[in-house]
Order: C-alpha cells, then sequence, then structure tokens
C-alpha cells in the first residue's frame, strides 16, 4: 500500500502505522547528519540532507514516526575526516540521536564508525561501507557498489569505441580508491588496458600534468574516478592541452557535469543515475517512484539536480519503515529492522538488505549519460 501526500509519496504503510499516539506528548524522533556542507562534498552532501528533510517534513504532516515529530540534526564535518569525528560526537552525546543518515564523505563516516558502533546507533550511508566488519554490522550504504559505475564505462568502450587503452585518473578517498583498485583489476575483462594510474587531491586547481602524464603513456581515454569540482578542473585542462580524448567521468551532479560539457562536448561522458535521465527511463516501477518524489523536489529546488535529494529521501523512507517493523526507536531494534528491508523500490533503484547484504543495491541501475543542447541524454 501507498500513500500520497501534497507533492510526495511516502512508504507502504508508513503514515498509517507511525502516525499513531500523541505527538505533543512525545519528544522528538532525532535524526543526525554528518555532512560535508562545506569542502569538497559539499554539493552532493547539501542535496541529500535536503532530501532527508523533504521526506521527513511529509512524515510529519502525517504524525512522524510512532507519534513523535522527526528532528533531523545537521552538522558540517567539513568533507574531512577528523570534523566527521567531532560531529559525530557531538549528536550522539549532545543531540542524543537516534539513528544517522548520513552524508557521502566516506573517509568521515569511516573516522567515526567506532565510536557510533559503541553508541549502537545505526548508520545509513550516502557512502560506501566502513572496513571493519563490526562496523559493518551497524551501516547501511544507499549507494550502488563502486564497481558498477566502473562497469559501465568500460562496457561502453568496450562496445561503441575504438579505445582499448586508458588512463585512469582519482583522488585519494576510499570510494574513488576503490573504484581505481576495480578499474585496474577488471579492465581486461573488456578487452582494455590501463596505461597508467595518476592520483590528484581533490582541491587541485590544475590536473595538467597528471593529464598529459597518461597521454604521452598512450591513454586514449580518461576515466576519472573522483566527484566535486575536479571534474571540471578536468575537462578545462584537456581542452587546453588541446587533446581530443573523452573524460568518462563518476556520478556527480548536474551542476558540476554541465559546464564540463560545456568544455568537452561529446567527449564528456558521465555515468547517471536514474533521477538524472528521468524522461528518458522507460515506463515501470523506478519511473513512477522518481515521479513521486520529483514534484516535491521541484516545488522546493526548482531544476536542481534530483539525485543526491533523492538518494536522502530514500535513506529517510527506509528508516521509517523500519522503526514501523520494529515498533520501535531503540538503535539495535532498527538496525535488525533493517536487515528485514527488501525490495524495497526507491528513487536509486532497489534495495534490499539483509543480515549478509548491508549494500543495498543489488541490481546495477546507472546508464552512461551525456549532454546535448543543454539536456541530459542516455547514451545508448
Amino acid at each position: 500500500m501507498r500513500i500520497h501526500l501534497t507533492g510526495t509519496l511516502i512508504a507502504a504503510g508508513v503514515l498509517t502505522s507511525l502516525a499513531g499516539g500523541t505527538t505533543q506528548a512525545q519528544q522528538p524522533y532525532k535524526i543526525g547528519i554528518s555532512a560535508g556542507m562545506t569542502g569538497y562534498g559539499a554539493t552532493i552532501d547539501r542535496a541529500w540532507r535536503d532530501g532527508v528533510e523533504l521526506a521527513a517534513a511529509g512524515l510529519n504532516e502525517h504524525g512522524g514516526v510512532l507519534g513523535q515529530k522527526i528532528e533531523v540534526i545537521t552538522e558540517d564535518n567539513r568533507s574531512e575526516p577528523q570534523d566527521a569525528v567531532t560531529v559525530y560526537r557531538k549528536m550522539i552525546s549532545s543531540d542524543q540521536v537516534k539513528v544517522f543518515i548520513s552524508g557521502c564523505v566516506s573517509a568521515g563516516n569511516f573516522a567515526a564508525a567506532g565510536i557510533v558502533i559503541r553508541a549502537q546507533i545505526p548508520m545509513v550511508l550516502c557512502s560506501i561501507l566502513p572496513p571493519q566488519p563490526d562496523q559493518v554490522k551497524w551501516a547501511f550504504s544507499l549507494l550502488p557498489p563502486p564497481r558498477f559505475e566502473v562497469e559501465k564505462r568500460y562496457q561502453y568502450l568496450q562496445a561503441n569505441t575504438q579505445i582499448r587503452t586508458i588512463g585512469i585518473l582519482h583522488d585519494p578517498t576510499p570510494y574513488a580508491t576503490l573504484q581505481k583498485n576495480i578499474g585496474e583489476k577488471v579492465a581486461p575483462d573488456f578487452g582494455l588496458t590501463v596505461a597508467g594510474i595518476e592520483q590528484y587531491k581533490q582541491d587541485d586547481a590544475d590536473l595538467s600534468a597528471q593529464i598529459s602524464k597518461l597521454k604521452s603513456q598512450g591513454a586514449q581515454a580518461i576515466v576519472k574516478m573522483g566527484q566535486g569540482g575536479s571534474t571540471l578542473t578536468a575537462a578545462k585542462n584537456i581542452k587546453q592541452l588541446g587533446l581530443d580524448i573523452p573524460l568518462l567521468a563518476s556520478v556527480d551532479d548536474l551542476a558540476i557535469f554541465k559546464p564540463a560539457s560545456d568544455a568537452l562536448g561529446d567527449k564528456f561522458l558521465f555515468v547517471a543515475a536514474p533521477s538524472q535521465v528521468y524522461e528518458a527511463l522507460p515506463d515501470g516501477a523506478l519511473k513512477q517512484e522518481i515521479g513521486k518524489f520529483l514534484p516535491g523536489w521541484r516545488a522546493k529546488y526548482g531544476e536542481r539536480d534530483p539525485n543526491w535529494g533523492g538518494k536522502g529521501w530514500d535513506g529517510m523512507l527506509i528508516t521509517a519503515a523500519a522503526v514501523q517493523k520494529a515498533n520501535a526507536i531503540d538503535g539495535p531494534k532498527v538496525r535488525d529492522s533493517i536487515e528485514t528491508i527488501s525490495g524495497f523500490q526507491g528513487t536509486g533503484g532497489v534495495y534490499n538488505f539483509s543480515p549478509t547484504m548491508h549494500q543495498g543495491i543489488t541490481e546495477n541501475p546507472l546508464v552512461l549519460g551525456t549532454i546535448s543542447n543543454g539536456n541530459v541524454k542516455v547514451v545508448k
């Protein structure tokens, strides 16, 4: 069963089951977000935060969760691991949050995972899972596995081009490093040779040296693994160097992709999430779910990229569904309940969690995109 709100849609049974009780007598249900509101993660994490808040507002219109209104508390980790530890501690001790629906700065979520699990608070994340098994037990990722991004680009190069030698350009974040490792390992499976691998820092103002080195090593295309303004920097540098090679970028925000496309034209391609190519999606459950999210998003944020906001929306609704199933807000009970959520259709794909699967996206929902005349297109 689905229940409609004005401009939104809330997940199965959540509102009728969770809105019971006398909200005035209850303390708020506090949700914490550690997010890179500044720094390299700002574009993505701000949208994630806004999506969480949009879904929370819709739930609150119908009573919140288990009779408690939802209060979203966001702290800026400045896209830095140590700052993430500080804000997580603050939200645990001072704010006494019950669950974290935190942003995409993987290194920050990793750094704070130890203190979060000691507090027995589940983490629903816009990042990859932390590395330690005891930490994974309390963490749930809404991101597609990094290999999905790699495979989508490699499949395109194999099937649609004569390019067989690539250069990998990546930042040092855990997510980009995972992509780099996967990309190096599986390239031969797609008939590709990795000519070279170059790393950059997220705040580097010029990537010409790395790009020139990859080109001199024989790279016929640059596969970039990492998000933020560095993608635009790389596109501009390729143009400035006069290189006639494509740049294939990671999933990011359209605010990054559009000026990068202005620089490189059809030589700029990127991995796109479903909501970024909504109009081009085939009819079905995924398109329907995005279509239910978009009116509320666009009413508040206009034509701003809906991708990361949609994932934040998904995180809030998955959390609410887990509270409903557990009939409790206690951290351990909610954690156990998330492991029972399967077949949950969100804006980012279908989420399937279990005791052995904490990365919810198990089927690749990504496509390869390009921008033509200001419009996002799916590359066939």
